[in-house]
Protein backbone atom coordinates (compact mmCIF):
# COMPACT_ATOMS: atom_id res chain seq x y z
CA UNK A 1 0.00 0.00 0.00
CA UNK A 2 1.30 3.35 -0.61
CA UNK A 3 2.57 5.48 1.81
CA UNK A 4 -0.16 8.20 3.50
CA UNK A 5 1.78 11.46 3.65
CA UNK A 6 1.04 13.36 7.72
CA UNK A 7 -0.93 16.04 5.73
CA UNK A 8 -3.56 13.72 4.21
CA UNK A 9 -3.76 11.66 7.38
CA UNK A 10 -4.85 15.13 9.09
CA UNK A 11 -7.00 15.79 6.19
CA UNK A 12 -8.85 12.78 6.72
CA UNK A 13 -9.33 13.19 10.12
CA UNK A 14 -11.61 15.99 9.13
CA UNK A 15 -13.71 13.74 7.12
CA UNK A 16 -16.42 11.61 8.89
CA UNK A 17 -17.56 8.12 7.52
CA UNK A 18 -21.10 9.94 6.58
CA UNK A 19 -23.22 10.72 3.75
CA UNK A 20 -22.43 14.83 3.37
CA UNK A 21 -25.33 16.84 3.25
CA UNK A 22 -24.03 18.31 -1.02
CA UNK A 23 -22.95 21.96 0.37
CA UNK A 24 -22.05 20.86 3.58
CA UNK A 25 -19.68 18.46 1.31
CA UNK A 26 -18.53 21.34 -0.67
CA UNK A 27 -17.37 23.51 1.98
CA UNK A 28 -15.62 20.19 3.49
CA UNK A 29 -13.62 19.77 -0.10
CA UNK A 30 -12.42 23.60 0.16
CA UNK A 31 -11.56 23.31 3.56
CA UNK A 32 -9.19 20.13 2.83
CA UNK A 33 -7.64 21.84 -0.16
CA UNK A 34 -4.17 22.67 1.39
CA UNK A 35 -1.57 22.00 -1.27
CA UNK A 36 0.62 24.82 -2.81
CA UNK A 37 -1.20 25.51 -5.92
CA UNK A 38 -5.01 25.59 -6.67
CA UNK A 39 -6.43 22.76 -6.81
CA UNK A 40 -9.23 21.13 -9.04
CA UNK A 41 -13.17 19.80 -7.55
CA UNK A 42 -13.14 16.38 -8.83
CA UNK A 43 -16.11 14.48 -8.63
CA UNK A 44 -15.83 10.33 -8.72
CA UNK A 45 -19.28 8.90 -9.75
CA UNK A 46 -19.70 4.99 -9.69
CA UNK A 47 -22.92 4.19 -12.14
CA UNK A 48 -24.16 0.53 -12.05
CA UNK A 49 -23.52 -0.06 -15.76
CA UNK A 50 -21.00 -2.31 -17.66
CA UNK A 51 -19.70 -0.31 -20.33
CA UNK A 52 -18.32 -3.88 -21.95
CA UNK A 53 -22.04 -3.25 -23.01
CA UNK A 54 -22.52 -0.78 -26.20
CA UNK A 55 -26.18 0.12 -24.59
CA UNK A 56 -24.44 0.38 -21.01
CA UNK A 57 -22.06 3.32 -22.17
CA UNK A 58 -22.01 6.42 -21.16
CA UNK A 59 -20.17 9.72 -23.18
CA UNK A 60 -21.33 12.73 -23.31
CA UNK A 61 -20.70 16.55 -22.26
CA UNK A 62 -21.74 19.04 -20.06
CA UNK A 63 -21.92 22.67 -19.50
CA UNK A 64 -20.97 24.28 -16.44
CA UNK A 65 -22.77 27.34 -15.32
CA UNK A 66 -19.62 28.73 -13.43
CA UNK A 67 -17.17 27.70 -15.93
CA UNK A 68 -14.03 25.40 -15.50
CA UNK A 69 -11.61 27.70 -13.81
CA UNK A 70 -9.56 27.07 -16.29
CA UNK A 71 -8.18 28.80 -19.48
CA UNK A 72 -8.95 25.79 -22.44
CA UNK A 73 -6.64 26.20 -25.30
CA UNK A 74 -8.90 24.94 -28.55
CA UNK A 75 -7.40 23.34 -31.50
CA UNK A 76 -9.34 23.18 -34.88
CA UNK A 77 -8.60 20.75 -38.06
CA UNK A 78 -10.74 22.44 -40.86
CA UNK A 79 -10.45 23.10 -44.56
CA UNK A 80 -11.30 26.33 -46.64
CA UNK A 81 -13.33 29.21 -45.16
CA UNK A 82 -13.88 26.96 -41.99
CA UNK A 83 -10.18 28.16 -40.78
CA UNK A 84 -11.09 31.38 -41.03
CA UNK A 85 -13.93 30.64 -39.23
CA UNK A 86 -12.42 28.99 -36.62
CA UNK A 87 -9.69 31.71 -36.19
CA UNK A 88 -12.30 34.31 -36.16
CA UNK A 89 -13.82 32.53 -33.32
CA UNK A 90 -11.40 32.49 -31.12
CA UNK A 91 -9.54 28.80 -31.71
CA UNK A 92 -5.99 29.09 -30.09
CA UNK A 93 -4.49 26.58 -33.07
CA UNK A 94 -5.98 26.35 -36.48
CA UNK A 95 -5.05 23.95 -39.68
CA UNK A 96 -5.34 21.28 -41.62
CA UNK A 97 -3.39 19.16 -42.98
CA UNK A 98 -0.58 20.69 -42.01
CA UNK A 99 -1.68 20.80 -38.35
CA UNK A 100 -2.32 16.75 -38.43
CA UNK A 101 0.88 16.72 -39.67
CA UNK A 102 2.39 18.60 -36.83
CA UNK A 103 0.22 16.88 -33.77
CA UNK A 104 1.69 13.06 -35.49
CA UNK A 105 5.15 14.57 -35.00
CA UNK A 106 4.00 15.48 -31.39
CA UNK A 107 2.66 18.51 -31.56
CA UNK A 108 0.19 18.60 -28.36
CA UNK A 109 0.07 22.33 -26.91
CA UNK A 110 -4.26 22.12 -26.74
CA UNK A 111 -6.72 20.99 -24.53
CA UNK A 112 -9.14 20.45 -26.77
CA UNK A 113 -9.67 19.34 -30.78
CA UNK A 114 -12.49 19.83 -32.78
CA UNK A 115 -12.72 19.32 -36.24
CA UNK A 116 -15.49 19.39 -39.19
CA UNK A 117 -16.51 16.27 -40.54
CA UNK A 118 -15.24 16.32 -44.21
CA UNK A 119 -11.66 16.18 -42.14
CA UNK A 120 -12.65 13.30 -40.17
CA UNK A 121 -10.92 10.57 -42.49
CA UNK A 122 -7.76 11.90 -42.15
CA UNK A 123 -7.65 12.88 -38.23
CA UNK A 124 -8.30 9.49 -38.16
CA UNK A 125 -5.30 8.51 -38.32
CA UNK A 126 -4.34 10.53 -35.61
CA UNK A 127 -6.49 7.69 -33.00
CA UNK A 128 -3.88 6.36 -31.63
CA UNK A 129 -1.89 9.81 -30.41
CA UNK A 130 -5.07 11.80 -29.29
CA UNK A 131 -7.56 8.65 -27.96
CA UNK A 132 -5.13 7.87 -24.80
CA UNK A 133 -5.39 11.63 -24.34
CA UNK A 134 -9.21 12.03 -24.60
CA UNK A 135 -8.38 14.18 -26.80
CA UNK A 136 -9.50 12.57 -30.21
CA UNK A 137 -12.97 14.36 -31.73
CA UNK A 138 -15.84 12.51 -31.58
CA UNK A 139 -19.79 13.60 -32.73
CA UNK A 140 -21.44 12.19 -29.32
CA UNK A 141 -18.63 14.78 -27.46
CA UNK A 142 -19.70 17.65 -29.69
CA UNK A 143 -15.85 18.05 -31.03
CA UNK A 144 -16.86 16.87 -34.33
CA UNK A 145 -19.22 19.90 -35.96
CA UNK A 146 -19.45 22.13 -39.02
CA UNK A 147 -20.73 24.70 -35.98
CA UNK A 148 -17.08 25.89 -35.14
CA UNK A 149 -18.23 29.19 -33.43
CA UNK A 150 -20.69 27.60 -31.45
CA UNK A 151 -18.51 24.72 -30.35
CA UNK A 152 -15.19 27.02 -29.62
CA UNK A 153 -17.48 29.37 -27.57
CA UNK A 154 -19.32 26.71 -25.51
CA UNK A 155 -15.93 24.77 -24.63
CA UNK A 156 -14.15 27.37 -23.49
CA UNK A 157 -17.03 29.04 -21.59
CA UNK A 158 -17.01 25.95 -19.08
CA UNK A 159 -18.34 22.73 -21.68
CA UNK A 160 -16.45 19.60 -20.55
CA UNK A 161 -16.91 16.05 -22.26
CA UNK A 162 -16.63 13.22 -20.01
CA UNK A 163 -17.29 9.10 -20.10
CA UNK A 164 -17.74 6.52 -18.21
CA UNK A 165 -14.36 4.12 -17.50
CA UNK A 166 -14.68 0.35 -17.74
CA UNK A 167 -15.00 -0.06 -14.58
CA UNK A 168 -18.53 2.22 -14.68
CA UNK A 169 -16.67 5.05 -12.94
CA UNK A 170 -16.99 8.98 -13.85
CA UNK A 171 -14.42 11.02 -12.95
CA UNK A 172 -14.78 14.63 -13.79
CA UNK A 173 -13.17 18.12 -12.72
CA UNK A 174 -16.42 20.54 -11.88
CA UNK A 175 -14.72 23.74 -10.87
CA UNK A 176 -11.31 25.27 -8.67
CA UNK A 177 -11.20 25.15 -5.24
CA UNK A 178 -11.08 28.87 -5.10
CA UNK A 179 -14.72 29.18 -6.47
CA UNK A 180 -17.92 29.30 -3.62
CA UNK A 181 -19.36 26.33 -1.88
CA UNK A 182 -22.40 27.52 -3.76
CA UNK A 183 -20.55 27.54 -7.64
CA UNK A 184 -19.52 24.71 -7.20
CA UNK A 185 -22.79 23.60 -6.01
CA UNK A 186 -24.10 25.05 -9.26
CA UNK A 187 -21.60 22.56 -11.47
CA UNK A 188 -22.51 20.14 -9.58
CA UNK A 189 -26.06 19.79 -9.90
CA UNK A 190 -25.34 20.29 -13.87
CA UNK A 191 -23.30 17.02 -13.57
CA UNK A 192 -25.93 15.03 -11.66
CA UNK A 193 -28.71 16.40 -14.07
CA UNK A 194 -26.92 15.51 -17.01
CA UNK A 195 -25.43 11.92 -15.82
CA UNK A 196 -29.62 11.46 -15.25
CA UNK A 197 -30.61 13.09 -18.41
CA UNK A 198 -27.87 10.53 -20.68
CA UNK A 199 -28.57 7.44 -18.58
CA UNK A 200 -28.02 4.36 -20.97
CA UNK A 201 -30.97 2.53 -22.35
CA UNK A 202 -29.21 -0.56 -20.84
CA UNK A 203 -28.83 0.49 -17.44
CA UNK A 204 -30.89 -1.66 -15.42
CA UNK A 205 -31.28 -1.67 -11.20
CA UNK A 206 -29.97 0.81 -9.17
CA UNK A 207 -28.17 3.58 -11.63
CA UNK A 208 -26.48 5.90 -8.88
CA UNK A 209 -24.38 3.55 -6.48
CA UNK A 210 -21.39 6.11 -4.84
CA UNK A 211 -20.81 9.80 -5.37
CA UNK A 212 -17.42 10.87 -4.37
CA UNK A 213 -16.04 14.66 -4.40
CA UNK A 214 -12.75 15.88 -3.15
CA UNK A 215 -9.42 18.49 -4.06
CA UNK A 216 -6.51 17.36 -6.29
CA UNK A 217 -5.04 16.11 -3.19
CA UNK A 218 -7.32 15.88 -0.56
CA UNK A 219 -9.49 13.13 0.66
CA UNK A 220 -12.45 11.74 -0.32
CA UNK A 221 -15.92 13.13 0.89
CA UNK A 222 -19.06 10.85 0.39
CA UNK A 223 -22.22 13.04 -1.05
CA UNK A 224 -25.91 12.27 -0.44
CA UNK A 225 -26.99 11.70 -3.90
CA UNK A 226 -30.52 11.93 -3.22
CA UNK A 227 -30.05 14.96 -1.71
CA UNK A 228 -28.07 16.79 -4.95
CA UNK A 229 -30.64 15.17 -7.03
CA UNK A 230 -34.00 16.37 -4.87
CA UNK A 231 -32.64 20.22 -5.37
CA UNK A 232 -34.19 22.18 -7.20
CA UNK A 233 -32.49 24.88 -9.51
CA UNK A 234 -33.51 27.56 -7.84
CA UNK A 235 -31.87 26.30 -4.48
CA UNK A 236 -28.82 25.54 -6.26
CA UNK A 237 -28.33 28.87 -7.75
Amino acid sequence: MPKISRRLQGLQAKVEDKDYHPLEALALLKDTATAKFTEAAEAHIRLGIDPKYTDQQLRTTVALPKGTGQIVRVAVIARGEKVNEASSAGADLVGSEELIDEIQKGRMDFDKLIATPDVMPQVAKLGKLLGPRGLMPSPKGGTVTFDLAGAIAEFKAGKLEFRADRTGIVHVMFGKTTFSPEDLLVNLKALQETIDRNRPSGAKGRYWRTFYVSATMGPSIKLDISVLRDLKLSQAS
